[in-house]
């Protein structure tokens, strides 16, 4: 790495590392450029009411007032900031926000119908930690930090993810070890005990037609993770090597999230090549 070269950011995040492997001129429109102004996906603002109630839910607030307090999330969220797709005129608008609403408050009471129960130390615990031998800082939000049931003295982590299908048992790790590790050394570091598994819950938003549960749980446990560990920093160590050196920042058309965005603005020339 060019040591006498300034690295366009502070720190990485889970987030913005899948942003920068996904799609690099997105990625530096809004981890360097600092815009956020791409509209999130009905799924995505349904998410965030969700964890915005669980939030409340493991502060000690009863189920209804979390319940109510997500849906106040949601609806404050303006038409602007959502990616409303085909719906193009203000009554389809009002149709869609009306469906999301359902959706939320049918997702959310699936969850609190037996939410799972924890000694929780904190909640949206963000950290940012100086990990040796990585170049740059990782920073993290943790949904909850509890304390372990299995390792006394130690720590979970639980993450809370509203999907629309569950994930397949074999792909699990792929895509919860990253988030996982980063949550790993960020805890670590803010509450200074050994981290020992990170627990995912899955809530899927949509009512099982076999009865079945709507909860799913993934377990990872930090102690089989050594070849993980070695992975993940190669990975932020290259990528960091990337963002080091001059290039130009190209789109990713077939980006399922900003890839029309960025290719507009690559046609458009509003981001500059960074090389010299």
């Amino acid at each position: 790495m060019n040591g006498n070269r300034q690295l366009p950011i502070k720190h990485w995040s889970h987030s913005s590392l899948m942003a920068f492997l996904r799609n690099p001129l997105a990625w530096y429109k809004r981890y360097v450029e600092l815009i956020y102004d791409t509209p999130y996906s009905p799924s995505a603002i349904i998410g965030q009411a969700g964890h915005k109630a669980l939030q409340h839910f493991y502060s000690g607030i009863e189920k209804q007032g979390a319940i109510d307090l997500g849906l106040e999330y949601l609806r404050d969220v303006g038409d602007f900031e959502i990616n409303f797709g085909r719906a193009r005129s203000r009554l389809a608008k009002k149709k869609k926000r009306a469906s999301m609403e359902r959706e939320y408050l049918q997702a959310i009471s699936f969850y609190l119908s037996r939410p799972p129960k924890y000694k929780v130390l904190a909640t949206e615990s963000v950290s940012i930690a100086k990990v040796e031998g990585l170049p740059l800082p990782i920073k993290a939000v943790s949904d909850l930090v509890v304390e372990s049931r299995t390792i006394r003295g130690a720590v979970d982590i639980v993450d809370h993810k509203f999907v629309d299908y569950f994930s397949k048992e074999r792909e699990k790790k792929a895509l919860f070890i990253l988030q996982a590790l980063f949550n790993y050394y960020t805890v670590r570091e803010k509450f200074q005990r050994p981290i020992h598994r990170f627990l995912v819950w899955e809530c899927k938003k949509t009512r099982n037609a076999d009865g079945s549960s709507q909860m799913r749980r993934y377990v990872i446990d930090f102690n089989t993770c050594r070849d993980e560990f070695t992975l993940f920093h190669r990975l932020l160590s290259d990528a960091t090597k990337e963002i080091s050196r001059p290039r130009a920042w190209l789109p990713n058309p077939s980006d399922l999230f900003e890839g029309e965005n960025s290719f507009d603005i690559y046609r458009l020339g509003l981001v500059e090549s960074d090389r010299e």
